[in-house]
């Protein structure tokens, strides 16, 4: 959600790739993709956009820490950033997801929104749950 030089953001997709690699994720089991490859991501969540009211994403708590370190100025990216996560979950109709305890209020959004839609358009997201690590 914040502005990068392109030859930083070309260096840290590179240095992210060989950080998955390097922990064991082994591509021949696994598909690797860059998401910004994927116009699906950006389309689903417009489409998921129009359909979260804004008074909830502004009640998000790390929408208020992030603005406020930000002089109270956030972006609208910073503030759809949550529904951009929901459409990554629900593209893939994932049934559950890893999350840690930051991240339970954003799965809850993506929740909430597979609700909605399945309530307007019919069943069509699998509600995905949270497999919280155990530390």
């Amino acid at each position: 959600t914040m502005p990068k030089e392109p030859a930083v953001l070309r260096q840290n997709i590179l240095d992210t790739t060989a950080a998955v690699l390097a922990c064991g994720i082994d591509p021949k089991k696994c598909f690797l993709f860059r998401q910004s490859l994927v116009p699906e991501h950006a389309e689903l969540a417009w489409i998921l956009g129009c359909l979260t009211n804004v008074p909830r994403l502004l009640r998000l708590p790390q929408w208020k820490m992030k603005r406020a370190s930000q002089n109270n100025e956030g972006t609208v990216g910073l503030l759809t950033y949550p529904v951009l996560q929901a459409a990554d979950i629900l593209l893939y109709k994932s049934t559950h997801v890893p999350v840690g305890e930051d991240q339970v209020l954003h799965l809850e959004l993506a929740q909430d929104i597979a609700q909605h839609f399945n309530k307007k358009y019919g069943e069509f997201f699998p509600v995905p749950k949270a497999i919280l690590s155990e530390l």
